[in-house]
């Protein structure tokens, strides 16, 4: 394995404490690339971004590169970037004027003489994805090991790694948003543009136009309500009524009545007839939230519902002829409460008949942003607050949480968030300590790592010196440009064994 130079190395921690520094992630990669420039002579240096929405590369920012009025993209496998991102894999080419690939889409490079040009192209990898591309180039001349030249490449591609998908994630969901409001979607009340969110709207519109009962599943807080709603607006039924019902919110002893209704007498206290929420939908839909709550006999009777399409309110010997259509919502999973005896089997068949899975959240990607900017807009007008913009140190936290309370979490969080706010800007001393602390320890993870990088790689060349030098520690700290005393402080710190070198002796013939 190469290891970098210390001057490197001072590059690696001068751009380490770039990405550490409060201001804007496009700031801070624009100071990354002159970093990069002034000291390691990478003099056109540019950082690209995966497009998810369309798999193509789009140049994002650059140094020594004018493309302020550029828009400079790539698709998988096209061109040396585009070649990159498809596989994943670095690429070096010595000499630029040899390579038929290089698309020089910029026209930076039409004046020089590409002969006298390397170039090296990396791919920026978050969380086991590409998320962008990091290329430079370099007088040839000046360039004595490619693959040493790409290994550091790629280790400053490792550190600005989130930084990156962050940015990525802000222009994404800026392109969303622009679409969002040049389509007029059938879906208004529902954000999120995610494979798994327009999979959960093909469903709906599948089955908005039919009569068929639909049971929506998943966690708490993922907006089963919303989808609910959006079936019955998009049916022939969106002129009659939408009941929604809350089973976990009802006792046991009042669901039956809730449900079906009573007549006058029917019991103590019933001092007039009611008319149950499955005769108040008549026509329209009745959205049964949490139905795993239901009794045993509510169960009974909602099955009786189903197959027969009537009913009979409590104490009443008359039949009612229902017509609502049945939407059903659970976060319990209804095949383990069929086998444990909870929920009657030829319910669950009867319920099931459409099923449409919500995902959690944290596996919606992106669309967590996209519903904090909706979140931050809608309270922020309901506060008369002029919030406009999100830290990236608070999307970075919003990525990287797991959201137990999902969307009814992040509301939460964006509501209290708002409210605390003072300037124009949602910062990390606004959201619940939960995510601070998550952060922090998160931030303390990301330092470690690169110190634990920098002190291997400082170990293994010391250790180097040492050996070709057989211990003399004078000499190993000349060749690497350091003091006595600062090489013999290293040692200690690292916890090299500097005798072992000191024993050792050169071959004989």
């Amino acid at each position: 394995m190469s290891t970098h130079s210390y001057e490197e190395l001072a590059a690696l921690h001068a751009i380490a404490r770039i990405l550490s520094r409060p201001m804007e992630i496009r700031d801070q990669l624009e100071q990354v690339l002159a970093e990069m420039s002034e000291r390691l002579g990478m003099k056109r240096g540019m950082i690209s971004l995966m497009n998810n929405l369309n798999g193509e590369v789009w140049l994002e920012v650059a140094h020594g590169v004018d493309i302020e009025n550029l828009q400079v993209s790539y698709r998988l496998g096209e061109g040396i970037t585009g070649m990159v991102a498809q596989t994943g894999k670095p690429v070096a080419i010595p000499i630029l004027g040899k390579e038929p690939m290089f698309l020089d889409r910029t026209g930076a490079r039409k004046s020089l003489n590409r002969d006298e040009l390397s170039f090296l192209c990396v791919p920026i990898i978050y969380d086991g994805r590409v998320v962008g591309i990091l290329s430079a180039d370099k007088w040839h001349k000046i360039v004595s090991n490619l693959e040493r030249e790409l290994a550091l490449l790629s280790s400053i591609a490792e550190l600005i790694a989130k930084a990156v998908y962050i940015l990525s994630v802000e222009e994404e969901n800026k392109r969303l948003r622009l679409m969002l409001s040049e389509e007029k979607s059938p879906f208004k009340e529902i954000i999120g543009q995610s494979k798994a969110m327009k999979d959960v709207y093909r469903l709906i519109e599948h089955v908005s136009m039919s009569n068929t009962t639909v049971l929506i599943y998943g966690e708490t807080g993922t907006g089963k309500e919303l989808v609910a709603r959006a079936i019955h607006k998009n049916s022939n039924r969106a002129g009659g009524p939408l009941i929604m019902v809350n089973c976990a919110a009802i006792p046991d002893t009042l669901i039956e009545s809730e449900l079906f209704g009573y007549d006058k007498g029917a019991f103590t206290g019933a001092f007039r007839s009611y008319r149950g929420k499955f005769e108040e939908a008549n026509g329209g839909t009745i959205f049964l939230d949490e139905v795993a709550e239901l009794s045993s006999t509510a169960q009974a009777k909602l099955l009786r519902i189903l197959q027969e399409k009537v009913f009979q309110p409590l104490g009443s010997s008359r039949t009612i002829k229902s017509d609502a259509r049945v939407i059903a919502a659970t976060n319990r999973n209804l095949e383990l409460c069929v086998a444990n005896g909870s929920f009657r089997k030829d319910l669950y068949y009867r319920l099931s008949v459409f099923p449409i899975y919500l995902p959690p959240l944290r596996e919606r990607g992106n669309d967590i942003i996209m519903l904090a900017d909706y979140f931050v807009l809608k309270y922020a007008k309901e506060t008369g607050k002029n919030i406009r913009r999100i830290s990236p140190a608070v999307i970075d936290a919003f990525m990287s949480h797991s959201w137990p309370g999902n969307v009814r979490e992040l509301e939460n969080c964006i509501e209290r968030a708002v409210l605390l706010a003072e300037g124009d800007t949602i910062e990390m001393i606004h959201l619940p300590p939960s995510l601070q602390v998550k952060t922090r320890e998160e931030k303390t993870k990301d330092t470690g790592k690169f110190h634990a990088i920098v002190s291997a790689q400082e170990r293994a060349l010391i250790i180097d010196a040492l050996k070709e030098f057989n211990g003399n520690q004078s000499m190993a700290a000349r060749s690497l440009g350091l003091t006595k005393r600062i090489i013999q402080y290293k040692i200690k710190k690292l916890g090299i064994d500097a005798d072992r070198f000191r024993r050792k002796k050169s071959p004989t013939a």
